[in-house]
């Protein structure tokens, strides 16, 4: 196995997205740009999408880290949207993309034609949070979003099998199909409660960090391969375990909770970056075998499916939006009356992704006699290519200066901070009076000034959140914070140089300075979320 393309791809997309940060582009549009641009130059690798690949290796992890990320609770408020885009939309697109491109394309297949629908129905999960991260939106409308794409990728991948029984000869029904969603969706939800309380278990009760890290590794594969074993959702699966891991997060140790969040930063931006790459190096491999479909036909369909997709989420958002709200006294009792502008940043932030080009490369070669090649499979390649190139480039583009010119409330830095600095009050508080009865045990007996020490560490914490709000250095233009942190690392630098001249010097060994540098760090990062 030639493993130097897959070397190429993983080390360029990396330091692509690392180019992109320093940009005002979106990490994924430029991966996309530059891997059209590579795919035209002779010699490039074959990068054909491997739907046995992305789909069990790559969707796993990255659906994981979206959904520990998410929060529980803010999902179950927003509920009712995210069920409305991420199941009723995704029917609905299937059902109205399939039936545009039937309408297009002569001698297409109904059956086919929805086969495309559902493949390019759902919303990309790693497009959506990458581009929310950057852009800022408003935490309810980026909920929804995150939400939707967390679980959309179910709906789609169902209703694609469904679609696809049918388009190859199988004998599917409106029964069967209805019977083979709910085995999913339930199936997939029931494999998640079932794994989800013997993982936490295991995470709270075995305290070896090494060994968390590499169950939370495997986690994401486990629950998705689990469910489709009996075949159910395995991204239900995915999402329902990651969710619970994430909020119970807390209970776990401190050190399996650092470890983690670095190792799994580091997952997803590597997923990510090779994975948008990856979009962009499809052109090839979609343009061959277009046949009388190739030039301005081609174009014409791309950008009929383009516009048909776009429109078919604003018509479904907006009734969406208002319609529970007209139908239900309870809903406008609760909940405040939304605007224009939130459903017209949802209906546009509809870039597809990955996942539609991956089911797309996975419609077999032919029907189910095994002689007959299924109808159009190469220009269904093709417009899913170009509709998740559109939705990226032209969505993608222009949902940051979409939002500015909208006007959205931006966040309320200074209610944050005053809520937080209250939460870290009574925090404190509560871990002082404990402090204080740990301190009448004899067993606990403490010098003074190692107790004093423990007083003022929580002073410290309690005080830093009130000191951001606190005026900046007339000198330095520096805050409290900023000082703080600054003398802090330049203390600890001081003393990591001494111990590198002690180890150089042969006082102590590399084994010791080991030990001594890994002190100094994690004091440096209690220093800076301190006051971060």
């Amino acid at each position: 196995m030639d493993v130097m393309p897959l070397l190429l791809l993983v080390a360029g997309s990396a330091g692509i997205a690392a180019v992109a940060r320093r940009t005002p582009v979106p990490a994924p549009l430029l991966l996309v740009a530059v891997g059209l641009a590579v795919s035209s130059v002779p010699g490039v690798p074959d990068y054909t999408l491997d739907p046995h690949v992305v789909l069990p290796l790559l969707l796993p992890p990255l659906l994981h880290t979206a959904a520990t990320d998410s929060s529980y609770l803010d999902l179950r408020a927003q509920l009712r949207p995210v069920a409305l885009l991420s199941v009723g939309y995704v029917l609905f697109a299937t059902f109205v993309v399939g039936w545009a491109l039937y309408m297009l394309v002569a001698d297409l297949p109904l059956t086919a034609a929805l086969v495309f629908g559902a493949v390019v129905a759902p919303p990309d999960a790693v497009a959506a949070t990458a581009v929310a991260r950057r852009v800022g939106l408003p935490s309810r409308i980026t909920t929804i979003l995150q939400g939707e794409s967390l679980l959309n990728d179910a709906t789609a991948i169902t209703a694609y099998r469904v679609a696809l029984a049918a388009a190859v000869g199988e004998g599917a029904t409106w029964a069967g199909g209805i019977g083979e969603f709910l085995l999913a969706a339930v199936g997939g939800v029931v494999a998640g409660l079932v794994l989800m309380a013997p993982i936490h278990w295991v995470r709270t009760h075995v305290k070896e960090a090494l060994f968390q890290n590499t169950l939370s590794l495997l986690t994401p594969f486990v629950a998705y391969a689990v469910a489709e074993q009996v075949h159910a959702s395995g991204v239900l699966a995915v999402v329902v375990v990651a969710l619970y891991l994430g909020h119970r997060a807390w209970e776990v140790d401190f050190a399996t909770r650092l470890q983690e969040e670095a190792v799994w930063k580091m997952v997803a931006f590597v997923l990510e970056s090779a994975v948008f790459a990856l979009i962009g190096l499809q052109l090839p491999v979609v343009l061959r075998g277009l046949g009388e479909y190739e030039g301005a036909l081609a174009a014409w369909y791309a950008v009929a499916v383009f516009l048909v997709v776009v429109a078919a989420r604003f018509v479904w958002v907006y009734p969406a939006t208002f319609l529970p709200r007209l139908l239900s006294a309870r809903i406008r009792e609760r909940e405040a009356s939304p605007t224009w502008r939130g459903p017209f940043v949802i209906a546009w932030a509809g870039m597809r992704g990955v996942v539609s080009l991956a089911i797309a490369f996975s419609i077999p070669l032919t029907l189910h006699d095994g002689e007959e090649p299924f109808p159009h499979r190469n220009l269904i390649l093709f417009l899913t290519f170009t509709t998740v190139i559109g939705t990226l480039v032209v969505q993608g583009l222009t949902l940051p200066p979409l939002i500015r010119l909208l006007k959205f409330p931006g966040r309320d830095v200074q209610a944050e901070t005053l809520a937080e600095a209250n939460a870290q009050a009574q925090a404190s508080r509560a871990a002082e009076r404990r402090l204080d009865e740990l301190l009448t045990d004899e067993r606990n007996a403490l010098p003074a000034p190692l107790a004093d020490r423990l007083r003022i560490v929580l002073e410290r914490r309690r005080n830093a959140v009130w000191e951001r709000l606190g005026q900046a250095n007339p000198v330095t233009g520096e805050s409290v914070d900023d000082t703080y942190r600054r003398l802090s690392r330049e203390m600890i630098s001081t003393e990591r140089e001494v111990f590198v001249k002690l180890r150089d010097a042969r006082y102590i060994d590399d084994e010791m300075l080991r030990t001594l540098l890994r002190r100094l760090d994690l004091e440096e990062a209690a220093a800076f979320r301190e006051t971060a």
